[in-house]
């Protein structure tokens, strides 16, 4: 790989990882993280968080983007 290959590769990730960032914030804004479905178990001295509602509507939505997608670019 040639310098412009990894600089082209490097900037990729960045923006990617910017778009990611903005999701999680956009989605800690909207609710995502405390819906129904989401357990919270513990007490004063420990407490775990499963975010099993979340991760099923993450997954449903993950799902039909990426549908959508690979359907325009194999056009």
């Amino acid at each position: 790989m040639d310098l412009q290959q990894i600089g082209r590769v490097v900037a990729i990730a960045g923006l990617a990882l910017a778009v990611l960032g903005l999701v999680i914030w956009l989605g800690g804004r909207l609710g995502l993280g405390s819906i129904p479905g989401d357990l919270r178990l513990g007490d004063e001295t420990w407490g775990c968080y499963l975010p099993i509602g979340s991760m099923i509507v993450l997954s449903l939505v993950l799902t039909l983007v990426v549908n959508v997608l690979l359907r325009l670019f194999n056009r």
